[in-house]
């Protein structure tokens, strides 16, 4: 059976289903293809339920805190409430009812299944082929994936799907992978009492960030317990149906569970992209300023290697919908792409570090700051309020080209500073600022100070 729509969008994450919405208010018949949950990967395994255990974990430790500032405190950690938010309130227990009735009330079809591009602007979902006339669009989003460690493959290990599913916390666990998802998962149940382990095979953890950010969160975990490997190459990989096992030159290392988070690849093979001259094995697909890949075919989210955000999905599905539409609109601009990562202190960063604006060229200013420096620093006073902000000044244009705000509520600091690259506002204007005292974000009056 063939039926003639508008618009196919293959993969609902936020910015499929969002393009898929507006595209439908627009007056265009939509048919958006899921093979799994409508709403993508954010709702159900990444954004919300991590977000949910570090807020659990963050209010253990604030509780902690309180001996010697507050009183005294005894925190005893209970994982039920947590898993209890994520299935009953968070996921509906993986259930994507109401993210379908959100599109359907909009006019939107749901079709479940897997897409594929079997001809230019024909899309076959089972039995059924759909002929989109304005074209399609991808948002096929990534999985995860695991390194070629000898033995790993076979091994019922978790990834960021799995562990968001957990009923309780493990007694040990090894993480294989020091990126933002190992380093905020690692703590979080470290701080519901499992011993934790992080191997990386880089030098550093958050190996993206600043090495400052690096040197903070290794220090901070240092200090919780949580045992750091850097440097370290895994050889090969074992379960025994009770113990898993990483080998390493030095040694092996052993726990209860084994999280795999090591990276993730683009959902676009098998997608029938030949059809469209498109070749299905690059990392990313490239896409111009309006998201188009090629004529009659758009493509946005983490597939287009502009960053692996729901905020980037969700910022480019706008674009893509008025490039669909035939309307005018400022183009995708990536040079303020803001991240977080959600450890206890927060990583929050913003453009390029320092060490990639030197490697464009840039004539390089940099200033920093320490949280506990700052009045509120001190005033909070207590493990965990480490942090500090660094500034990356573009020295010949006077603005700034990246920034990083760590430390508690980093991500929120980090706000302001997303402005400033993204609008381009010049140093000595933000050196005219009254920053409101004496908040985190006024520290970024001080790092002003430092640019040199």
């Amino acid at each position: 059976m063939s039926t003639s729509v508008d618009v196919v969008v293959i993969g609902t994450g936020p910015g499929g289903e969002n393009a898929a919405g507006l595209l439908a208010d627009a007056g265009l018949s939509v048919v958006a293809v899921e093979s799994r949950l409508v709403g993508g990967e954010c709702p159900y395994f990444a954004c919300v339920p991590t977000k949910i255990m570090a807020r659990g974990s963050d209010l253990l430790a604030e509780a902690r805190r309180a001996s010697g500032r507050a009183g005294t405190t005894t925190v005893t950690p209970d994982w039920a409430p947590v898993e209890a938010r994520i299935a009953d309130e968070a996921t509906s227990h993986w259930n994507d009812q109401a993210a379908v009735d959100r599109l359907t009330s909009r006019g939107v079809r749901v079709v479940r299944g897997r897409g594929r591009i079997t001809a230019r602007g024909e899309v076959a979902v089972g039995d059924e082929t759909f002929s989109a006339s304005r074209g399609v669009l991808l948002n096929t989003g990534t999985s995860p994936t695991a390194p070629p460690v000898e033995g790993l493959a076979d091994l019922p290990y978790w990834t960021n799907r799995d562990i968001v599913k957990a009923t309780t916390a493990p007694a040990s666990m090894l993480v294989l992978g020091g990126g933002v998802v190992g380093a905020e998962l690692a703590q979080i149940f470290s701080r519901f009492g499992t011993r934790v382990t992080i191997v990386e095979v880089a030098d550093r953890l958050l190996a993206l960030d600043e090495p400052e950010s690096s040197a903070l969160v290794e220090d901070v975990f240092s200090d919780e317990g949580i045992v750091v490997r850097t440097g370290a190459k895994v050889t090969s990989a074992s379960y025994d149906g009770v113990t898993f096992t990483l080998a390493l030159p030095d040694g092996d290392l052993t726990a209860e569970r084994l999280l795999v988070a090591a990276g993730r690849r683009p959902n676009i093979r098998d997608l029938g992209l030949e059809h469209y001259g498109v070749d299905e094995t690059v990392r990313a697909l490239p896409v111009d300023d309006g998201l188009r890949v090629t004529d009659g075919l758009w493509a946005i989210g983490d597939i287009t290697g502009k960053g692996a955000f729901t905020h980037m999905s969700m910022y480019q599905s706008a674009i893509a919908v008025r490039s669909i539409l035939g309307q005018d609109g400022p183009p995708a601009m990536y040079h303020a792409v803001p991240r977080v990562t959600f450890t206890d202190p927060e990583i929050g960063a913003v453009g390029l570090t320092e060490a990639q604006a030197r490697d464009q060229g840039l004539n390089v200013r940099v200033g920093t700051t320490k949280i506990a420096d700052s009045t509120r620093g001190w005033i909070h006073g207590a493990p965990g309020n480490e942090g500090y902000i660094k500034l990356v000044e573009d020295a010949d244009k006077g603005i700034l080209v990246g920034a990083t705000a760590a430390g508690p509520y980093g991500g929120e600091v980090l706000g302001a500073l997303v402005t400033a690259v993204h609008a381009r506002v010049p140093t000595d204007t933000l050196r005219t600022m009254i920053y409101a005292y004496p908040t985190f974000h006024r520290a970024i009056e001080s790092a002003l100070a430092d640019l040199t």
